[in-house]
């Protein structure tokens, strides 16, 4: 069901207009928590999509909720590595389509387990102006910024505007020359820090928090592949991805 935010939500003061409605989906608590907005390429790199995966996980495990925008590539490895409960998904249309399709099933989940959000009335489609608006919602919500992958004329890059004008810090993945120059850009001229080291970054938002993981637990009994998919969907492909697992004879073995 489809609910109105009836409070005033901090974060968002920073904008330069704050929303006049704001809808949502899911648990309203994770806004209470420390948060971190993580965007980039829809088109990522396989490196994009590795390392943009294995921050959000980090700080997922100390409790920070992941901040992105549901779209194809950097948005979706984020929320992934954040998993469903430790995210919050902003939305460039209204909450009763979901966009993109191919994202539909991930967005289902955040909505089931995480937040979704959107300042968006009911029918209400994407156009290129709401995702401005969605942008600068993800941005606000942040404590700071992180921007795995940019052209120079992208999204991302109006998304690094946005942190600039609200004094947030940016931090950007390393990548080679003539690849990712909207994030060499920000490198360059001083604008954002490197991410170097994922467990160093990750450090500067607390411990991490000694949780039972209920799908490595599962894991560990040596379920078939078809088994671990049936019951957790993405997080196996997360977690093969991140060299948690293996797949051995039709078989799942922590490593």
């Amino acid at each position: 069901m489809i609910k109105r935010i009836d409070f005033q939500i901090k974060e968002l003061l920073s904008m330069k207009k704050y929303p006049k409605k704001l809808f949502y989906k899911g648990d309203l608590n994770l806004l209470k928590r420390r948060k971190v907005s993580i965007v980039g390429a829809r088109k990522a790199y396989p490196y994009t999509r590795e390392f943009t995966l294995k921050i959000a996980k980090e700080l997922s495990k100390r409790e920070v909720a992941i901040v992105s925008g549901a779209a194809m590539g950097v948005d979706r490895e984020a929320h992934i590595g954040a998993g469903a409960k430790n995210t919050i998904a902003v939305m460039g249309n209204s909450l009763d389509i979901r966009y993109p399709a191919v994202n539909r099933k991930l967005i289902e989940d955040i909505e089931k387990n995480g937040l979704v959000i959107s300042p968006f009335e009911e029918s209400f489609k994407p156009t290129k102006w709401s995702f401005v608006v969605r942008n600068e919602i993800v941005v606000a919500l942040g404590e700071v910024l992180i921007i795995t992958q940019a052209d120079l004329n992208s999204g991302s890059m109006r998304s690094a505007d946005f942190a600039i004008e609200m004094k947030k810090e940016i931090y950007v993945l390393p990548h080679r020359l003539n690849e990712s120059e909207g994030t060499n850009y920000l490198l360059k001229n001083s604008l954002a820090k490197p991410i170097l080291d994922i467990e160093e970054f990750a450090s500067l938002f607390g411990e991490k928090k000694d949780k039972r993981d209920e799908f490595l637990e599962f894991c560990s009994k040596n379920p078939s592949y078809e088994e671990a998919v049936k019951r957790f969907k993405d997080r196996v492909f997360e977690a093969e991805l991140l060299g948690e697992i293996e797949i051995v004879n039709g078989k799942i073995i922590v490593l």
